[in-house]
């Protein structure tokens, strides 16, 4: 494949056309005005493109008589010998193809000569191994072509993509797949500290239980619930490592691919919103060509329709890039949630599992309920009279018997002044509780 190119290849009836106020002097000629390059400059090359097995170089051409006197590439297709060779790119004058000069033709009247000549309807790339294409290439940047007009057309497509899906939508991942995990770790262990809690009372109270085998039940109660926190303990250092491996998942691959897809989506509106900015200009002009009406974008070169096409190619080749990042990367990421999150729930029940048969294993030992509990000696003893009247009505009883219950010490002395009938009540017990006492003295 054999490439040349130099500087100032135009001819002279080209020069014609960029000289300020010149019309060449014919009556084709009449038709044209100057070429209005809006600041952009061009330099001329011939290049050599071999064909494909389509007989084809991929590139569709635009412009032409008798509204345009340029005659330029519209689009470079992906995957052929003009994409390959990377010479050619949309917004590209072409002066001649195969030496014959197509100035100031029809794309039409390409065609029907190139039909006439080989038989095809084709712009003259069939029926040859390669195809010598003499153009002028167009230096553009591609920062001048977006414009407040293509900033809002960006802005609109973000619009209505946001309105109709989201990044989690696209990742295909669930929104609480991953969030909530530590939470639920979290819930674990103040369940399990609950369950501490609850092992120390029951253990407190088996201490202060008169009765063995009730002491022994609530001890024995209590234990297990301290060996629940324990078994729990256990069960959250071992799945601990899930938590590390899950927010690196969470941290650090499902934030690249959110940002690799932020990037795709901000080139996708751009793409989409100098496509739509073509379609615009393509209306005007068919709507100017069917009314018969001049517009002097396209009289004078259409260089700013062609400014679009290459900021629309630079555009779509930088889509196709990202785009291309986007599909690895979501299908790592979708490898990575199929194996790995499979693989760390598979931890996190294995370890669960493990929790939950050592606590029943616990707990389906030997029966501790129903106990026989002694409330007369445990709930409802009391170590000192003086308990008994703390309450309110304290100063009100002393008040109607007339005796001052700081100064009772002996409950004999306290029956003997009362009546000669007390001794029918039996009061020499000791062992019996106080509070029983004094209710039998009233």
């Amino acid at each position: 494949m054999f490439k040349k190119s130099y500087m100032a290849a135009m001819d002279y009836s080209h020069y014609l056309y960029l000289r300020k106020g010149t019309v060449p002097n014919t009556e084709e000629g009449k038709l044209w005005y100057q070429e209005d390059t809006k600041g952009m400059t061009v330099s001329g090359g011939t290049v050599r493109i071999a064909k494909d097995d389509s007989n084809l170089i991929g590139i569709s051409i635009g412009g032409g008589a008798p509204l345009c006197p340029c005659l330029y590439i519209v689009q470079v297709f992906d995957n052929t010998p003009a994409a390959r060779d990377e010479t050619l790119d949309s917004g590209d004058e072409i002066l001649a193809v195969n030496g014959e000069c197509v100035k100031g033709k029809t794309k039409v009247d390409v065609c029907k000569t190139n039909t006439r000549r080989q038989g095809t309807s084709n712009v003259y790339f069939h029926q040859q191994d390669e195809v010598i294409i003499k153009y002028n290439k167009l230096h553009a940047d591609p920062k001048s072509g977006k414009d407040l007009d293509l900033i809002l057309k960006k802005l609109k497509h973000q619009v209505v993509d946001n309105m109709s899906s989201s990044t989690a939508d696209a990742l295909g991942l669930s929104r609480a797949i991953l969030c909530n995990d530590t939470l639920y770790f979290v819930d674990i262990f103040d369940l399990l500290m609950v369950s501490k809690e609850i092992g120390d009372v029951f253990c407190n109270i088996g201490v202060r239980e008169p009765q063995k085998t009730a002491n022994e039940a609530f001890c024995q109660f209590g234990e297990y619930h301290r060996l629940i926190e324990k078994y729990g303990i256990k069960m959250l250092k071992s799945t601990k490592p899930i938590l590390h491996d899950l927010g690196t998942y969470l941290t650090k691959a499902i934030p690249d691919t959110k940002l690799t897809i932020k990037k795709y989506a901000d080139c996708k509106f751009e793409y989409l919103s100098y496509c739509l900015k073509v379609k615009e200009l393509d209306d005007e002009d068919y709507s100017y060509a069917v009314m018969g009406e001049p517009l002097y974008r396209v009289e004078t070169g259409n260089y700013e329709y062609r400014l679009i096409l290459r900021c629309r190619s630079e555009a779509r080749r930088r889509f196709a890039k990202l785009r291309s990042d986007v599909l690895v990367k979501l299908e790592l990421l979708d490898n990575k949630h199929v194996q790995d999150i499979v693989f760390q729930l598979k931890r996190l029940m294995s370890g669960l599992n493990i929790f939950h048969n050592e606590c029943k294993e616990l707990l389906s030992g030997e029966k501790l309920f129903p106990i026989e509990v002694d409330l007369s000696r445990g709930a409802f003893a009391i170590t000192s009279v003086d308990q008994v009247f703390h309450d309110e009505d304290a100063g009100d009883i002393e008040e109607e018997t007339g005796i001052d219950f700081d100064d009772v010490i002996n409950p004999n002395d306290f029956s003997s002044s009362l009546c000669p009938d007390s001794n029918l009540l039996d009061l020499t017990d000791l062992m019996q509780p106080k509070e029983a006492q004094l209710l039998n003295l009233e």
